[in-house]
């Protein structure tokens, strides 16, 4: 009995009964919240409908639901009223069956009092539930607009020409302008080197702010070309793009020999490291600003898929710690005083 506790066969019979019972228990899941959204969504309906009873009416009802079932929340004078707004907003039950009722009641909230229009309130549920967005993180991508960063806005990049449809669209739609990065502090004088420093030190929330499907390969990545030296700033693995993609960070404006030197390192990651499975490997320019019709034209004759997008900074000292952090200046003085200190002990 012990041998068969230890076998291979075992250890595989055990892993996938827990599988099931994990996918059981999703399923579960999905179907009770897909159950309670309609039911929000029916009450909503009903409310509607005798609306003219005026608001005494969802007052009653919360009072008399709560009373015939008092184990019961979710059923406060707040909540029905949500209910309400729920059901006028999506008056197409297909809509709320194959899309609302897949978010818990929590995310359908937050889409009715962040996002008023009707387009970008169903491509930021559907996001939502393509990349499994907490309300945080769904709060988070509506409050950065990510729906203009990422739809509306005009993206510069070559992918169409050099990569096959579908990877194309993918890495189009993958492509934001501007990226945001909330979590590090905007100071003028910022060095490269310390946003990747942060971006590296944050690295879930940089990936967050990059999309679907990425991994983290690493920083400064070292590529041996003829005998030489080369570093790329940041390289990812997108395993929905099936490719390598490389990141050049840039504390100015964009310059045209930025994407020369970008096509070079592609170059020698897809022979150096790309293996047969992968598909070509895509760059990506971030910079601090960029004329949108110099970066077009620096693309036009490259030879490999990037894309090239401006990045903002906006994160910021809380007031009441402002005056409390030390300045570099600060610093400075301490590390040259603390110094001069301990020469007079040595004396």
């Amino acid at each position: 009995m012990a041998d068969l506790m230890n076998g291979k066969e075992y250890i595989s019979t055990v892993a996938d009964i827990k599988t099931r019972i994990r996918s059981a228990q999703h399923r579960a899941a999905l179907s009770a919240n897909r159950e309670l959204i309609e039911l929000y969504w029916n009450i909503g309906r009903v409310i509607n409908e005798h609306s003219s009873w005026g608001s005494k009416f969802v007052e009653n009802l919360s009072r008399d639901i709560r009373s015939d079932f008092p184990g019961t929340t979710g059923y406060s004078v707040r909540n029905l009223n949500y209910m309400v707004k729920f059901a006028r907003t999506y008056p197409d039950l297909e809509f709320v069956q194959t899309v609302s009722a897949k978010l818990p009641w929590s995310h359908n909230i937050t889409l009715l009092d962040k996002v008023r229009i009707a387009d970008k309130r169903e491509w930021y549920a559907k996001k939502a539930i393509e990349n499994g967005w907490s309300v945080d993180v769904l709060v988070h991508q509506i409050e950065s607009d990510l729906y203009k960063r990422q739809v509306t806005n005009p993206k510069v990049s070559n992918f169409e020409k050099h990569l096959p449809a579908p990877q194309s669209e993918l890495a189009l739609q993958q492509m934001n302008d501007p990226y945001v990065f909330g979590f590090i502090q905007n100071r003028e004088d910022i060095l490269e080197h310390e946003i990747e420093d942060e971006l590296t030190r944050n690295i879930t929330k940089f990936l967050l702010e990059l999309g679907t499907g990425f991994a983290f390969v690493g920083r400064q990545y070292h590529l041996e070309v003829g005998g030489e030296d080369f570093y790329v700033d940041l390289l990812f693995y997108n395993l929905n793009l099936s490719c390598y993609v490389a990141i050049e960070l840039k504390t100015g404006a964009f310059k045209p020999e930025y994407a020369g030197k970008l096509n070079f390192y592609l170059s020698a990651i897809d022979d150096l490291v790309k293996k047969e499975k992968d598909n070509p490997t895509i760059g990506m320019l971030l910079c601090r600003s960029k004329n949108n019709i110099v970066a077009e034209y620096s693309l036009r004759d490259l030879s490999k898929p990037m894309g090239i997008s401006e990045y903002k900074l906006t994160g910021k000292i809380p007031k009441g710690y402002k005056n409390v952090l030390p300045t570099a200046e600060d610093i400075e003085k301490r590390v040259i005083l603390s110094m001069k200190e301990e020469d007079g002990s040595k004396k």
